[in-house]
């Protein structure tokens, strides 16, 4: 819809709002059936620890009790920030542009994670040309801005897909997450600020103080998380919203990256409750932010190795270990089937 002023940008984060209270839940009878099949497959119950438990999931979001990985696509969202100017980052913002061109000509990490694993790479940059405003003197994008982001993740979802694998890259998207953060969950500048691509103490600190100062200027118009997101967020925060909007309302369940991921998923979550329940959380980063995150959001890691990338590379990870769980959940033998006598 048109946006043209304040009241209107309020009545279109309303319907979002609206839209998400109405989303569909995961399959009860699915679940159920996922659980049984491995309550009588040859091994002790429970011997798979987490494995089960992430079949058993996916089974209820795609509503089948053999889940399938058929098609899996990974989505990367770039885009670039107007506070990078404030010096948050080692890199220049040409680095974007950049290696947006590297992952097309598939020389990133996440291009030979996808070709291992066998899933298509999808990469969406987002008016790079065009950074968003310095969060500090305004808000970082205007409403019609925002909208347009969150409506080119959703256009990015393949409705055919059967799991969703997000994932960013942006110089300066960690302090715009840290700032988004900050606003939603409370705290000090400092408790979700962290050196990023490699910021030394004193960058840290430089980070963390332009934190303070876009949250000094927008926390106030803060209460409602889809204003949040328009002024201390970025196009590549709000495409990721949207495609984990639009990936909801088709079941499609979902693993997040890192720091920058979390982040936007949290707008959903701080508008609904629940909204995020067909996400995973791929890996936990060495970005401070992100356990602090992920521990607001009861979301528990599938990984965890010292990882800091971005790209989707986590999440990428983490979609191996899945692939494992389906394996053996769809292709054990039962107890019955393999002659093998269960317990008493």
């Amino acid at each position: 819809m048109p946006l043209t002023n304040v009241e209107t940008t309020h009545a279109w984060w309303a319907d979002a709002a609206s839209s998400l209270r109405s989303l569909t839940a995961s399959d009860g009878v699915a679940y159920d059936a996922a659980r049984a099949r491995q309550d009588n497959l040859t091994k002790p119950p429970g011997a798979l620890g987490r494995l089960e438990d992430l079949a058993c999931w996916l089974a209820g979001w795609q509503g089948r009790e053999a889940p399938r990985l058929d098609t899996v696509e990974a989505l990367v969202f770039a885009g670039n920030h107007g506070v990078t100017a404030r010096g948050v980052s080692p890199y220049p913002v040409t680095v974007t542009a950049q290696m947006v061109e590297n992952f097309q000509s598939g020389g990133a990490a996440i291009c030979q994670l996808c070709d291992a694993y066998g899933v298509r790479l999808r990469v969406t940059a987002l008016d790079l040309d065009n950074p968003t405003a310095d969060m500090c003197d305004e808000p970082a994008m205007t409403p019609d801005e925002c909208v347009a982001a969150i409506e080119r993740g959703a256009e990015a979802v393949n409705p055919n897909s059967d799991l969703l694998l997000l994932g960013e890259m942006g110089i300066g998207n960690t302090t715009v997450a840290a700032a988004l953060c900050c606003a939603l969950l409370g705290g000090d500048a400092a408790d979700w600020t962290g050196p990023g691509t490699g910021l030394d103490a004193q960058g840290v600190a430089r980070k963390a103080e332009t934190v303070g100062c876009a949250l000094s200027r927008h926390l106030p118009y803060c209460d409602d998380p889809f204003e949040g997101l328009r002024r201390l967020g970025g196009r590549e925060l709000a495409a990721i919203a949207g495609a984990i909007m639009a990936a909801r309302t088709r079941r499609i369940p979902v693993i997040l990256d890192g720091y920058v991921c979390t982040a936007a998923a949290l707008v959903l979550e701080k508008a609904q409750d629940g909204a995020i329940d067909h996400c995973l959380a791929g890996h936990l980063s060495v970005e401070p932010g992100h356990a602090r995150l992920l521990r607001a959001l009861n979301l528990n890691p599938i990984v965890e190795l010292g990882m800091r990338l971005g790209e989707g590379t986590g999440a990428a990870v983490a979609y191996a270990v899945l692939r494992g769980a389906v394996a053996t959940h769809n292709g054990m033998a039962t107890f019955a089937g393999a002659g093998v006598d269960n317990k008493a």
